[in-house]
């Protein structure tokens, strides 16, 4: 089928390569002229594991194409995916404004019958307003459009995979031909779909991505607590995992959750609840617990430290989870930013965040303090007083416990993570702090 997807960030393009990959002629349409000559050479905009590799290969097979001309790409498609950012405003909801403008753009320039798919994350009945609005400001009266519901249940690191290999395809729809229409799209992928209306189609994936972030916050909990009690939450989620009520997924604790999904979409799950008169208390109970999670081994530093002045401050990673590049609602971010303020002197690592991290802390003095960024885990570590570890890179993983007491001016660890054994810092020299141990 002839595709356009209209964004080229983790959604859009991944989905827009995803599909021609499985053989359909795709355009994928973004505003900015440079990131689409970037992608015509084979350079994604986003750090995705096996991404720019299916971007060279179906680019070169003829499949897949890039452009800012949204009035030729909308003119005459068989489906149109629309995949751009819904980013939280102030007050928990979701922006529709891109939204809006494609609709808008669809609206003035499709020329033939066309679906229109919403693949972005959107409050619930977010579709039939599309639709609505894509009516009212149809140029060609005479055209058919339809508008269906697709959201996407990627995870950041491994979006590639989980869209090739997805545990189910979720189709919201109101009419037959729609439904039909997207399973044939769906066809070559061969994995489950589960067709259901649009509104239930939108609530699915605010469920699933709160019900996640539940269980994180949940996990955390019962680690701060195991602290106080001397239990070990790695046995606590080893004996849970067994339980098949339970699963094994998402038991591990650490310093919260973040991204561009789970904390955008409690808060706005919050806010649709709200707006009908309903307290979702979980969630909200879900949203304070991540809030302070993310900061714990900060203040529990303070306590041991009394200031940061002047002291070395290894940090390493900097993304709020490895395999990506995205520093939104990063665990790192609101340490670091506190290390600042105390006058630290940061010197950072991180395999691939680097450049995002340096728009928001800037090498150089910073407030008090000042931040430097070091190619390596151990060139971090040289002389350091003290030690935070926020993501979990292979890069962070390889490194052995004896080379924080041989590099480390003061042996002292601060893991989010949990990467280490309590038993192996300490016997290697090396006051070691973790989560829940």
């Amino acid at each position: 089928m002839k595709i356009v997807v209209a964004g080229t960030g983790y959604v859009g393009l991944v989905a827009g390569v995803c599909f021609a990959e499985k053989g359909h002629n795709v355009t994928c349409v973004d505003t900015d002229k440079r990131k689409v000559e970037l992608m015509e050479k084979g350079i994604s905009p986003i750090y995705e594991k096996d991404l720019e590799e299916l971007m060279r290969k179906n680019y070169a097979a003829g499949r897949l194409h890039y452009t800012t001309d949204f009035q030729k790409a909308y003119k005459d498609p068989d489906a149109i995916f629309i995949g751009v950012g819904t980013p939280e405003q102030p007050d928990g909801s979701a922006n529709l404004s891109y939204i809006a403008t494609v609709s808008r753009q669809i609206a003035e320039n499709v020329e033939r019958d066309c679906l229109v798919v919403v693949k972005s994350t959107v409050p619930v009945g977010t579709n039939d307003k599309v639709e609505q609005f894509i009516h009212d400001f149809l140029v060609h009266k005479e055209v058919k459009i339809e508008v269906a519901s697709n959201p996407e249940f990627l995870a950041q690191g491994s979006a590639v995979h989980d869209t090739l290999h997805a545990a189910r395809i979720v189709i919201g729809t109101e009419s037959r031909h729609a439904e039909e229409m997207l399973q044939k799209i769906y066809e070559p992928f061969q994995l489950p779909v589960v067709s259901v209306s649009r509104r239930s189609a939108e609530m699915i994936k605010y469920a699933c991505n709160d019900f996640l972030a539940l269980k994180i916050s949940y996990m955390n909990e019962i680690a701060n607590l195991c602290e106080l009690v001397g239990a070990n939450i790695e046995d606590i989620a080893k004996g849970m995992s067994y339980d098949e009520r339970i699963g094994a997924n998402f038991l591990k604790a650490g310093i919260g959750y973040g991204g561009s999904c789970f904390p955008k979409d409690t808060k706005a799950l919050k806010f649709i609840a709200r707006q009908h008169g309903y307290s979702l208390k979980t969630i909200e109970a879900a949203v304070d617990v991540n809030a302070q999670q993310k900061t714990r081994l900060f203040y529990k530093a303070c306590d041991r430290m009394i200031t940061f002045q002047n002291l070395k401050v290894a940090v390493l990673g900097l993304a709020f989870k490895p395999g990506t590049d995205d520093l939104r609602e990063a665990p790192s971010v609101d340490n670091i930013q506190l290390l600042l303020e105390q006058g630290a002197n940061i010197y950072a690592y991180d395999p691939v965040a680097e450049g995002n991290s340096k728009k928001k802390f800037p090498e150089g003095t910073n407030g008090l303090g000042q931040i430097t960024y070091v190619s390596s885990p151990e060139a971090a570590l040289e002389g350091a007083n003290i030690c935070f570890i926020f993501t979990e890179w292979k890069e962070i993983k390889e490194l052995k416990a004896a080379e924080y007491k041989q590099r480390m001016q003061t042996p002292l660890v601060y893991d989010g993570r949990n990467i280490y054994s309590p038993s192996d810092m300490r016997e290697s020299g090396v006051e070691y702090y973790s989560i829940g141990r």
